[in-house]
């Protein structure tokens, strides 16, 4: 355990540089006197590891020292075949590189791991969009990718969720693949002398261009905890209104496979439905309007008690489906025939 730790600390201060005994510390999740112990180790074992001291101090290696530690155990050697999206690669540029450095890697493996490694890749594929969606196209991705990272700055049209367009000039950070949609987080040029990053969708991009402009990156900038901050705030925003319900277990059963992480949440807690065949919650909804799609799906196996509009307009829409269905079924127009000649 402590000689993988003694490695991970190596490798952490040959990929990132300078850092702080208290990062290494959070990255090893050890306490800050093990990470002084550690560091003592490896330069008694010769590691040209040194400290400075003050603010902005920290530890790293003598320039230009790299560790030729290559070895990989079993579990290593496979996740590397499984943590690639070979399809984010090709819409960014990287196709090409992506698989030499998968021969190359694979090159380097031991017999042993590189059968592994072959097994693996045979038998695991990753799809990363879900069902029912079409790939999004996001022609200007390539250039975006290559600005993010020159850090270059760009001009952009951008198509807001209003439908209407605006210009943009944007330090683009970094790039996230949800669900088969890319996302760019990029510091917008306002008025402001520190503005935080915005999150904005490439494939509403209209426009963009590559002004070869170098922007200083926040040295602070973390893409994986703004992201999240982000897509957090993102869905709160999402969820205005609670709608007070009861289900039966069919509903419940559905709404656990189809519905949104937070309609899960309230469901999961509400329990299994009562003797009586139902259960009551508050499940939290956009608005009437989308409730009204959403719960029409499930016919009698929802019924809707509180917000009254939202109760209404669920009925309103039954009577008128009943009326229609009713109704005799017109007869389908056919083309006339021809008589034969």
């Amino acid at each position: 355990m402590r000689a993988s730790r003694l490695l991970s600390l190596l490798l952490l201060l040959q990929n990132r540089g300078r850092m702080t005994a208290a990062r290494l510390a959070a990255e090893l999740e050890v306490s800050e006197r093990t990470i002084y112990r550690d560091v003592e180790s490896l330069s008694a074992a010769g590691i040209p590891i040194y400290a400075d001291r003050g603010t902005g101090g920290g530890y790293q290696l003598l320039d230009g020292y790299r560790t030729r530690l290559t070895g990989l155990t079993d579990a290593e050697a496979d996740s590397l075949f499984l943590s690639g999206v070979p399809d984010a690669a090709a819409e960014l540029g990287l196709g090409a590189e992506m698989a030499a450095a998968g021969l190359k890697l694979l090159a380097a493996l031991p017999d042993e791991l590189r059968d592994r490694a072959e097994r693996v890749r045979e038998r695991f594929h990753l799809d990363a969009p879900g069902w029912f969606r079409r790939r999004e196209e996001a022609p200007y991705l390539g250039v975006l990718a290559t600005a993010v990272w020159e850090c270059h700055t760009v001009e952009a049209e951008y198509l807001r969720r209003d439908g209407r367009e605006v210009r943009r000039t944007l330090d683009p950070l970094g790039l996230v693949l949800k669900g088969g949609s890319w996302y760019v987080l990029a510091r917008p040029h306002t008025d402001r002398p520190d503005p935080p990053p915005r999150t904005f969708r490439v494939a509403r991009l209209r426009r963009l261009v590559d002004t070869g402009r170098t922007f200083q990156r926040p040295a602070d900038f973390d893409l994986a905890g703004s992201w999240a901050a982000w897509a957090e705030q993102f869905e709160s925003s999402r969820y205005r209104m609670t709608a007070r319900v009861r289900i039966t277990a069919r509903a419940r059963e559905l709404m656990l496979a189809l519905s949104s992480t937070r309609a899960v949440a309230a469901v999961e807690a509400a329990g299994e439905p009562g003797p009586e065949g139902w259960v009551e919650l508050e499940l939290p909804i956009e608005s009437v309007d989308v409730a009204l799609v959403e719960f029409s799906g499930y016919g009698p196996d929802i019924e809707v008690l509180d917000p009254p509009e939202l109760r209404d307009r669920l009925a309103a829409a039954a009577r008128a489906t009943v009326r229609l269905y009713d109704a005799p079924a017109p007869e389908a127009e056919r083309d006339p025939v021809s008589p034969p000649e």
